[in-house]
């Protein structure tokens, strides 16, 4: 590596949330990559908006300004209503305020990730639906999260997908050959069981644990195999 090349570490992260059940997923993942001190690009499809509103109960537009209360909606559904830790969320609020999210519309083609000059870690779409599976396996994009795929693709970046459709269509598993043969990191929604479970939380935690590992960011959510 030059003295000028960036390191991976400190390179953006790009996340999108598409119309597949499991939004929890993706917000429990955001909130960490916040916490990590990470830099975030957040790209939200209609169907995936749609899908936050039905399981999460956040109605509100997928801006800046609304990413706080949507990840404390998110929080307060893991822990049941219970007060979430206000540490935290200091950190959190600090690293909002520091610059580290940038949010796009799905339409924005003129956003910074739509281009491979533009210097990325990796990309996860999580939940990812069988459409959108399907328009990247193809090269068939027709928004921003399908472009920002296709350009990771090329790049030959990670692209981490978590799907979590059951049972899967012999269409859906072609397709998921087609993206692992291609270099994309399929992750299904499958959480393990051995770390501890007690409460819907754990599930969740395994699930974006996984992905953050992927991700290459360092973190001690959960009880790793091996573990005393």
């Amino acid at each position: 590596m030059s003295p000028t090349e960036p390191q991976k570490s400190s390179l953006p992260l790009v996340l999108a949330i598409t119309g597949a059940s499991g939004a929890i997923y993706a917000a429990r993942t955001l909130q960490w990559l916040l916490l990590a001190n990470r830099q975030v690009h957040l790209v939200v499809s209609p169907d995936g908006a749609t899908v936050v509103k039905q399981e999460l109960g956040f109605d509100a537009e997928f801006e800046l300004a609304n990413i706080e209360h949507f990840l404390l909606t998110a929080d307060r559904f893991l822990t049941e209503g219970a007060p979430v830790k206000s540490a935290q969320w200091v950190a959190l609020r600090q690293n909002l305020a520091a610059g580290c999210l940038q949010v796009h519309h799905p339409n924005d083609y003129f956003a910074p990730i739509a281009s491979g000059s533009y210097r990325t870690a990796a990309m996860v779409v999580c939940p990812c639906s069988g459409s959108t599976l399907s328009s990247i396996a193809h090269a068939s994009g027709r928004n921003l999260i399908h472009r920002a795929a296709e350009v990771h693709m090329k790049e030959r970046r990670k692209l981490v997908l978590v799907p979590r459709e059951t049972p899967l269509s012999t269409l859906q598993i072609d397709n998921m050959l087609r993206l692992s043969n291609a270099g994309a990191v399929i992750l299904p929604a499958s959480p393990g069981w051995y770390h501890g479970v007690r409460q819907m939380r754990d599930l969740v935690d395994f699930v974006a644990s996984r992905i953050l590992d992927q991700l290459d960011v360092p973190h001690q959510h959960i009880r790793r195999w091996g573990d005393a």
